[in-house]
């Protein structure tokens, strides 16, 4: 087998995969945790999804490259996407991206050369009252203005540890994981209380709420 997760995310892959009664179904799953590994999913990342969810690499490939989310090569430390679509553009996105460009020394698209920012625009951000906006690392900002991305730009930078560090006093900045770090609690409960999955193959009859079809009506 493709050997690309560590011995701790290889156990978590299974417990993931357990979830579920069809292994393919944990693909997406699985390759959030490769993200999460490497803050992007490499083809050897893909190959070993494969192989744990019982597919071809071509499959995992597929699903993989149509989520925007998913980045296929290496992306810095924090991935700023400016929400570039109507509303945005409204209120200033246009600006605010060109002042994006020259205050990190980069086009979007690109990474900075110390890694830390990759620079992108985004279609919608579903925050269309509160454009501008931005997300960093997938977490909202709001009416950005260019002052707002510099302040928000030095304080990564002092995250990143170059400087005096984070602030505590910022919380909007002072916690923001790393790329493909997501903010999620995972499921677990306890195999005594599990019910297990169940296998769409084998239940094929009616959910068990609803009555068959001669069944008297209630009064």
């Amino acid at each position: 087998m493709t050997d690309h997760f560590t011995p701790a995310n290889l156990d978590l892959a299974h417990e993931i995969i357990g979830r579920y009664p069809v292994k393919r179904s944990a693909m997406i799953p699985l390759l959030h945790l490769a993200q999460e590994q490497d803050g992007w999913v490499t083809e050897d990342a893909m190959r070993q999804i494969a192989e744990l969810v019982e597919v071809t690499p071509a499959e995992v490939l597929g699903t993989c490259s149509f989520y925007e989310m998913f980045k296929r090569q290496p992306v810095g430390r924090f991935l700023i996407n400016i929400c570039g679509t109507l509303s945005c553009q409204l209120m200033g996105a246009e600006d605010l991206i060109h002042h994006a460009e020259q205050t990190l020394g980069i086009t979007s698209g690109d990474t900075t050369p110390d890694g830390l920012f990759t620079l992108a625009v985004a279609e919608c951000q579903a925050a269309c009252t509160e454009a501008p906006c931005l997300q960093v690392n997938y977490r909202h900002r709001y009416k950005v203005t260019p002052a707002d991305f510099d302040d928000l730009v030095e304080e990564l930078r002092r995250q990143a540890g170059e400087g005096e560090g984070p602030d505590p006093q910022s919380p909007e900045t002072a916690g923001v994981p790393r790329h493909g770090v997501l903010s999620v609690a995972r499921q677990h409960i306890p195999a005594e209380r599990a019910a297990g999955p169940s296998s769409p193959t084998t239940n094929q009859g009616p959910p068990v709420w609803m009555p068959p079809p001669d069944a008297e009506e209630p009064k």
